[in-house]
């Protein structure tokens, strides 16, 4: 009920119980009022008959001299009819005294009934207060019910996606086994087959050659065979083991030395320094085809840079965002530009006329990561809702959700067709995705968040940036982590501290919390430089893909570009 019905609805209710009280006296109350009629009327009255009675004396006695025999006659009838009305006048005033008693005892009934009145408006009053408060104490218990009602169904989404996720991951699993036995016992029969085979051309030879030599062959054949059953044993003992790999240091040598090598320079001194926003600075990325650098920040808006000319010129602003921007990714072509923004959505920009081209909203949670899906008509975002989505920008719609059970942070694709996608989480997991299936197909398990993502420009390895203030090197190809990058003074500055590799992939940076840039070498693992010159938190660096320029950014709104312009 609103506000205002509940005080008419009191007052109409408090009209009608004073009607419905006061009636019962309305008699009384007449009454008295005619009784005053007759009271004054009867003052009227015997104020008439004194004069009259005044006059009759005057004249009385008047003629009491002419005539006194009979004027005793009349006087003493007056005197009776002044009696008379003497005693009439005395019960009227008995009666007018009776009225006035029961006048003040109807007013203090009167009096009392008030009183009742307002100490029921109190209780009313208190009670209406109480009311309010229960409906808002309601009110909230609803909200509360809602949003536990909406959390429980996410869970229970979560939950049945999880299920879903672990019956394919174990239908994988068998077949993986099953494929594996069999490539086993293929593996035996030809070892079998190319011994046997070699045993038979070695006895021909002999048995055409030299008997003795052949007797020779015959013993020979014989260890031989058993060098096949110790060979198929070893065999049989690797698939039981389920191809576990070793991790030792001439291994990694290797597999780091199969990563490309290209020439670039260690960017050691500041080339350009400049304020890029109004806030913080969370996002930076080259353009893949100029010298322009993209960044986002937390006045909602993307600038971009173009540092060619060894200054620095803003090339424009793209704005339509409604919260701070997460991330930047430009297409593979560099003429479009997609931000990741806490106002749970994403935007596509054209680079060229710097105009809005797309809103992609369907995300419950801030979007921390948005990339280009190998094309530039597809976009895949990862939010705190839990959940990845594609979205086809010619339809402009989503055409696939991926429930992940938890924050994404970042997203990398690791193939350029797009097929594959890799995603880092808050519950401390790298999963992996095929767009042709809805589960993930496999995880990595780390010692913390997972705060960004990058690939090697060959696509065999990721680097992660994790929590536990380490960088993590993963090789995809064996889905192992080959190296891990850390120092005492490196601490991760933020939940979205983005690290990336070099243009050569034998480099890698990263933003830490005390305004430095630190750069390893991922082929030896050494501290190569600590770049110092921010005066906040760094918190995203970016390579120029041919130049080798290295972009930082930090919480206090300044960018550097490092390295020989």
């Amino acid at each position: 009920m609103e506000s205002g019905e509940w005080r008419k609805s009191i007052i109409s209710q408090l009209q009608a119980r004073n009607k419905r009280e006061t009636s019962s006296f309305q008699d009384i109350i007449t009454f008295q009022s005619r009784l005053f009629d007759n009271v004054n009327t009867l003052k009227n009255e015997n104020l008439q008959l004194t004069l009259a009675n005044e006059r009759i004396r005057y004249s009385n006695t008047e003629s009491i001299l002419s005539n006194t025999g009979s004027g005793n006659e009349k006087i003493q009838a007056l005197e009776q009819k002044i009696l008379n009305q003497q005693e009439e006048l005395t019960s009227l005033h008995r009666r007018r005294g009776e009225s006035a008693q029961q006048i003040i005892n109807l007013n203090a009934k009167v009096h009392d009934l008030e009183k009742s009145l307002q100490a029921k408006d109190i209780v009313i009053s208190e009670n209406t207060a109480v009311i309010a408060s229960l409906r808002a104490e309601i009110q909230m218990y609803e909200t509360n019910m809602t949003e536990l009602q909406g959390l429980n169904q996410m869970l229970r989404d979560e939950h049945q996606a999880l299920q879903i996720a672990f019956a394919a991951i174990e239908d994988k699993l068998r077949k993986a086994q099953d494929e594996n036995r069999s490539l086993v016992e293929r593996l035996i029969k030809y070892k079998a087959k190319d011994a046997d085979k070699m045993n038979e051309e070695n006895e021909h030879f002999l048995k055409s050659s030299n008997p003795t030599a052949f007797f020779i062959n015959t013993i020979g054949r014989v260890s031989f065979g058993k060098k096949s059953d110790k060979v198929r044993k070893e065999l049989e003992e690797a698939a039981r083991e389920g191809g576990s790999r070793s991790s030792g240091s001439s291994s990694e040598d290797k597999i780091m030395d199969s990563m490309p090598y290209y020439a670039t320079a260690l960017p050691t001194k500041v080339g350009l320094r400049f304020d890029a926003h109004d806030g913080e600075v969370n996002a930076v990325k080259w353009s893949p085809t100029d010298r322009i650098v993209a960044t986002g920040g937390a006045d909602r808006k993307v600038k971009l840079w173009d540092v060619s000319k060894c200054t620095v010129e803003n090339k424009g602003t793209l704005v339509g965002s409604n919260a701070g921007v997460m991330s930047v990714d430009f297409d593979s072509t560099g003429a479009y530009i997609v931000g990741a923004s806490n106002d749970f959505a994403s935007r596509v920009w054209t680079v060229g006329d710097q105009r809005l081209r797309h809103t992609l909203t369907g995300h419950s949670g801030k979007v921390m990561a948005a990339k280009f899906l190998g094309e530039p008509t597809k976009v895949i975002t990862g939010s705190h809702d839990r959940t990845l989505k594609i979205w086809d920008l010619r339809s402009r719609m989503c055409t696939e959700t991926k429930f992940a059970g938890s924050s994404c942070n970042d997203l990398v694709t690791s193939d350029g067709a797009g097929s594959t996608i890799i995603s880092g989480h808050f519950d401390k997991r790298i999963r992996f995705w095929d767009i042709r299936t809805e589960m993930s197909a496999n995880h990595i398990m780390l010692q913390g968040k997972v705060t960004s993502l990058d690939l090697s420009r060959d696509s065999n390895y990721l680097l992660a940036c994790v929590r536990d203030d380490t960088i993590q090197l993963i090789d995809l190809r064996m889905n192992t982590i080959v190296r891990s990058f850390s120092h005492e003074s490196f601490k991760v500055g933020c939940d979205w501290s983005r690290a990336a590799f070099g243009p050569a992939g034998r480099l890698l940076a990263v933003g830490a919390a005390d305004g430095a840039a630190y750069v390893w070498n991922t082929h030896s693992g050494r501290l190569e430089a600590i770049l110092k010159d921010h005066s906040s938190a760094v918190t995203a660096v970016s390579w120029h893909p041919q130049s080798g320029l290295l972009a930082s950014v930090d919480r206090g709104k300044r960018a550097i570009v490092w390295g020989d312009l």
